[in-house]
């Protein structure tokens, strides 16, 4: 009976932190098959070695040193497709088109309040949580929520952005914790 109820223990433990995980492999892996497919490498190897881990706060640091680990192996593995050659390729690229949106980002930002600023530099510059973003700021974590949404509908306004499909103007978007929509009757 006892393999059942580090199984259920093990169960929890990935519907509760599979959707973080999850982020965390896109962000080594940058394609969502692929994050997938790591992620589940590393659950595989945390499944293992559970009787193992005596630490069960420590278990996200153990499932992504093993995403590194096995992301690392992964890369080394590759067959290399590029070779050293005398002379470099042209590469066309559009410098002036990035760079414009950059400095409009960048004066949208400077236009922001102060703690507006501050949170959008924090929230998504910095990939600092909604509760490290309050401690930092000292200010609760639903002011941050409400600040950050705020914000982001100002920038996107600001860039002539629509807001993100699915979703009412005003609201942040997707990000660790989500965020709230303006209020109606307030303003963004």
């Amino acid at each position: 009976m006892q393999t059942a109820s580090w199984e259920d223990e093990f169960r929890e433990y990935v519907q509760a932190r599979g959707p973080a995980l999850l982020r965390a492999a896109r962000q080594l892996t940058g394609h969502p098959l692929d994050a997938e497919d790591l992620l589940q490498n590393a659950l595989t190897k945390t499944y293992f070695a559970w009787d193992r881990i005596q630490d069960r706060r420590s278990l996200d640091g153990y499932v992504r040193r093993a995403m590194v680990n096995i992301n690392i192996s992964q890369w080394r593995r590759r067959k290399v497709e590029e070779y050293p050659s005398e002379e470099l390729p042209e590469v066309c690229v559009e410098p002036a088109a990035c760079g414009e949106v950059h400095e409009l980002l960048e004066q949208a930002l400077e236009e922001l309040p102060e703690r507006m600023r501050a949170a959008v530099v924090l929230r998504y510059y910095e990939d600092m949580t909604e509760p490290e973003i309050a401690r930092t700021l000292g200010i609760s974590v639903g002011t941050v929520k409400s600040t950050v949404s705020r914000a982001m509908a100002k920038l996107r306004s600001a860039l002539g952005s629509p807001a993100p499909s699915g979703e009412p103007a005003g609201h942040a978007g997707p990000g660790p914790g989500g965020s709230a929509p303006v209020a109606p009757g307030r303003r963004p």
